[in-house]
């Protein structure tokens, strides 16, 4: 066995039932965009016992021989049952880990698309699983083991028994209870960053989006907010939840709703009826950033923060996920440009994907874009997608892909006053 495979976990397989299985011989593997990438030890992590394991069915798993060196795929195994067709295993990380590679697998005969996760690539070695992943932020506000739902259920009672209630409340209990959202949850348990959605209607027609899939590439994961809500309702949800605790949080745009923007009236009215109640927590916006001239008028009522979300600062794979409607791509530079000359508080929310925001090209772009604008934050956030959806419909590039660990080091590099995370940040 080569020295350098030596020390990499097993290739985790499964069988048709999704009984998982370690691998005697092969060793675990991972991809990079559409082709294998080596796995370094400082790649890998312990997986927290809180993130999630899938099988991905009619595709054979890749394993490296640590013989050869070779990439095989194996599409049978023996187990106790006999000899089975084996499919391939992914993680889904505990938040605040981004991943460095993807699930090394053969798609070729899969005719499905897959649900929405960040599929990462998992192995198992010492008798645990091991992820391919690095921690770009520990936040305790976030951490899973602070939700637990024997809390939440006599919480959303107390809730129910002091508030008039409305149906943006009664929408953010199914989120909570239905959709196990964290933000929801922390609106009922009194702490951290809430939501507020208020938007039916988007202008982009994102091929991960979570709640609104014509096309049905597949399920949506979140039931779209059905109701406009209420001035009235928006903003007693949120003077109660930011008088509550500190660090708080309040946030247009959510995973439920679509874009907060074509409601930028009642977002701007609500933000200053809420300041003129108080002056605690931070008000922040999730924007795609699309209409500049409503992100002023929004910024101008009071908002503290806000988060653009882009899937790479290249206008041609911009525009291959948003499809975006009646604008383009230098609308969302533009609002992160404005958002800083007005003194807000800008994080853009970075849609990151393995074999592509590592591509020597992406890293000058995005620091480029840095540069340009100012930025404050930028999340590394985990694109959660069919893989082959997102890279069947990517531009071809020959850039090379570098690494995500050392993308994020030469961003910071490129940018020594950029701040890297995961999770939105209070500002007052």
């Amino acid at each position: 066995m080569k020295k350098q495979f030596s020390n990499l976990p097993a290739m985790l397989y499964a069988d048709g039932e999704g009984n998982i299985y370690d691998h005697p011989y092969y060793r675990m593997a991972g991809f990079s965009g559409d082709g294998p990438a080596g796995i370094m030890s400082d790649d890998l992590l312990a997986l927290p016992e809180f993130s999630k394991l899938f099988f991905i069915p009619d595709c054979p798993p890749v394993g490296l021989d640590a013989e050869t060196g070779e990439y095989v795929p194996v599409p049978e195994a023996e187990t106790e049952r006999g000899t089975s067709p084996c499919f391939g295993v992914a993680a889904f990380p505990e938040p605040g880990i981004v991943r460095t590679h993807l699930p090394a697998v053969d798609y070729s005969k899969k005719d499905y698309n897959l649900p929405m996760w960040a599929y990462t690539a998992v192995g198992f070695r010492d008798d645990q699983y091991w992820a391919a992943g690095f921690v770009v932020e520990h936040n305790p506000r976030w951490d899973p083991r602070n939700y637990d739902d024997d809390e939440l259920m006599p919480a959303i009672d107390t809730y129910r028994e002091g508030s008039p209630g409305g149906p943006l409340m009664e929408h953010l209990v199914q989120c909570a209870t239905i959709n196990h959202c964290f933000a929801a949850k922390n609106l009922f348990l009194g702490r951290w960053e809430a939501p507020l959605p208020v938007s039916r209607a988007c202008n982009a027609s994102c091929l991960g989006c979570l709640s609104f899939q014509p096309e049905h590439l597949c399920e949506e994961s979140h039931q779209r907010l059905s109701v406009r809500p209420s001035k009235e309702e928006i903003v007693d949800l949120a003077v109660t939840h930011l008088n509550h605790a500190p660090k708080t949080i309040v946030s247009f745009g959510q995973g439920c709703e679509g874009e907060p923007l074509t409601e930028y009236r009642l977002i701007a009215e609500s933000v200053r009826e809420i300041r003129k109640q108080t002056g605690e927590g931070t008000i922040n916006l999730n924007t795609n950033g699309s209409w500049p001239g409503r992100v002023r008028q929004v910024a101008e009522a009071g908002l503290d923060s806000i988060r653009i979300s882009l899937n790479s600062p290249r206008e041609e794979f911009y525009e291959a996920y948003y499809r975006p409607k009646n604008y383009v791509f230098q609308d969302v530079i533009r609002s992160i440009e404005l958002a800083r000359d007005m003194g807000i508080y800008t994080m853009v929310n970075y849609l990151v994907f393995p074999g592509i925001s590592d591509q020597e090209e992406e890293i000058e772009a995005m620091a480029a874009v840095v540069e340009e604008t100012g930025l404050n934050f930028l999340h590394l956030k985990n694109l959660c997608i069919d893989p082959r959806v997102y890279l069947d419909r990517m531009p071809e590039s020959d850039s090379p892909a570098l690494g995500m660990k050392r993308m994020a080091e030469m961003l910071k590099s490129a940018c020594p006053e950029l701040e890297l995370g995961y999770f939105n940040q209070p500002v007052r």
